[in-house]
């Protein structure tokens, strides 16, 4: 076993109290205000048909084709080794250990040790121990979905060092892989029991796990309904006696369900007039996380007409995301030039050269490529759509003929793994940059999310994330920010969060208190949702 040593207080050693000991999880105040929290009740939480309230592929974390929009459910199911928490505000967020006990990163930044916590178990009685974590993510690792993380990894690079640790062994260092964590399918450990005794087809439908709540009944892309776990490894959680997540066709039927009592959540509202609505009505409560992930224009590089930086540059001469903010959203989001939101890590405002909008420019530039034609997708949601037709009526006003198309999450996916799309408007970060989708998934050469072939922004982006200094990792995204702005390969917009919904007299975090989006929705923490009673 390498030897390990605490380095720099900023992310080498996590340790949590052990299990049923002192952990703020039971702290009445972590249950998102409103009294003292009281076991009981059922909730059905709605999500949005486009996003994730999609399931197409199951829940087995190895074999989920939409994992990343999936967080809420496998939260409820798997629990997590660690998750991202913040004050009540959002402030001060920091990935804590769960299901784990402790995590420690060697000196060298080549190792990462998960020490998990004694005596849990998955809801079917078996363990869930190190070789259990072990199986766990060699499965993942080796699927194809976007969920999965993209460590560094040495070959034979897991290894069991006793029944309550696992280790990491990295090709070069790896500091930003706490994070990574609960963006990702690694966070959720299945039962591995339970996965050969029903076999891969049956597991994705009845996925077990020793998460808060046990699968009841899954119908793909429709319903999912959750029970309480009695063998869940927190005394007194989860306050809940079951959990269903409802599919639903976007925000207006989810506020009328709302409204007419059928459901009591609602994740990821961004209709700006329901949520105006919603904010001065009595009976619901309204929060809006903090952004994280700003809306990008991704342009694949890699085909026409954008393997030509003159017509990259076009769409950038030719975008006013400031306009469009005043315009359809009355000013209310910021505009990012990089790709996290004030709510994320190394957040910047502004880009030293970012490319400005000017539409003379941005006409002389399309009359010298002799023209320009755009095909412009987005997933089928309303503040999605709404800059896609704003830009379109932008980029027309410079000479650019405009395709716009809508997609549910799966088929964006397709479109992307095709490779023959032109632009495509997506969020574009995380909350840590180096984590999950962030910008390595949508930047570094090889991935097939924007065809950028750049040996320099993959030097600066893997150093970032291979850097223990946050200072040091700052700059390095800040230079990264300017080189993606001096190419022309993106233009940066909106950063934007979704709002939950919940009804008067639920509360819980990550509903009626803060947590920054991970990725795009809030990671609610379902084993200390409460209602009253």
């Amino acid at each position: 076993m390498k030897k390990l040593a605490p380095i720099a207080a900023a992310l080498m050693i996590l340790t949590a109290c052990g299990s049923g000991g002192d952990d703020d999880s039971t702290d009445p105040a972590a249950g998102g205000g409103g009294g003292e929290p009281v076991a009981g009740g059922e909730l059905t939480v709605l999500e949005d048909a486009s996003f994730a309230g999609s399931w197409p592929a199951g829940l087995d974390p190895a074999t989920n084709t939409t994992g990343g929009s999936n967080i809420a459910m496998n939260q409820a199911i798997f629990g997590g080794l660690f998750l991202l928490k913040a004050e009540d505000d959002g402030s001060n967020a920091e990935v804590t250990p769960n299901q784990a006990e402790s995590a420690e990163m060697s000196e060298d930044g080549l190792t990462f040790t998960v020490k998990l916590r004694d005596g849990i178990e998955f809801s079917d009685g078996t363990p869930l121990d190190a070789e259990a974590v072990r199986f766990n993510w060699e499965r993942d690792l080796a699927n194809p979905c976007t969920c999965k993380p993209t460590w560094p990894l040495a070959p034979n690079g897991i290894s069991v060092v006793d029944p309550l640790t696992v280790q990491l062994t990295f090709t070069r260092p790896y500091p930003a892989i706490l994070a990574s964590f609960p963006a990702s399918n690694v966070n959720w450990i299945a039962s591995p029991t339970a996965l050969e005794e029903l076999g891969e087809d049956a597991f994705k439908i009845t996925p077990v796990g020793a998460g808060p709540f046990t699968v009841e009944s899954n119908q793909l892309s429709s319903s999912l309904v959750l029970k309480k776990n009695p063998t869940y490894f927190k005394e007194g959680l989860p306050y809940l006696d079951g959990l269903t997540f409802q599919s639903i066709g976007g925000d207006q039927p989810a506020y009328q369900a709302l409204q007419a009592g059928q459901a009591q959540v609602y994740e990821g509202l961004n209709t700006t007039p329901l949520l105006e609505q919603a904010q001065q009505n009595d009976q619901l409560q309204v929060v809006v996380q903090p952004a994280t992930s700003p809306y990008v224009i991704q342009l694949n590089t890699a085909i026409a007409p954008f393997n030509d930086v003159k017509a990259r540059e076009a769409i950038y001469r030719a975008t006013d995301f400031e306009a469009i903010n005043e315009g359809i959203f009355k000013g209310t989001y910021d505009v990012s030039q990089s790709f996290t939101g004030p709510g994320g890590k190394f957040y910047e405002p502004e880009v030293e050269g970012y490319p400005e909008y000017d539409l003379d420019a941005a006409k002389a530039l399309v009359e010298e490529l002799g023209g320009l034609t755009v095909r412009l997708g987005t997933i089928s949601n309303y503040v999605a759509t709404q800059i896609n037709t704003a830009l379109q009526t932008q980029w027309q006003e410079a000479g650019i003929d405009v395709e716009i198309n809508d997609y549910q999450l799966s088929g964006v996916i397709q479109e992307f793994t095709g490779g023959q799309w032109q632009a495509m408007l997506q969020t574009a970060g995380a909350w840590d940059p180096a984590a999950g989708v962030g910008v390595g998934f949508r930047f570094q050469s090889g991935v097939p999310y924007s065809g950028v072939d750049d040996p320099a922004l993959d030097q600066l982006l893997n150093d970032a994330s291979a850097t223990v200094d946050e200072a040091e990792r700052a700059d390095l995204y800040r230079q990264a920010g300017e080189l993606i702005a001096k190419n022309f390969y993106a233009p940066f917009g909106l950063a934007f969060a979704p709002a939950n919904i919940s009804a008067a007299g639920v509360h819980g975090p990550g509903l009626t208190t803060k947590i920054p989006p991970i990725l795009v929705n809030a990671g609610v923490i379902w084993d200390e949702v409460w209602q009253e009673q």
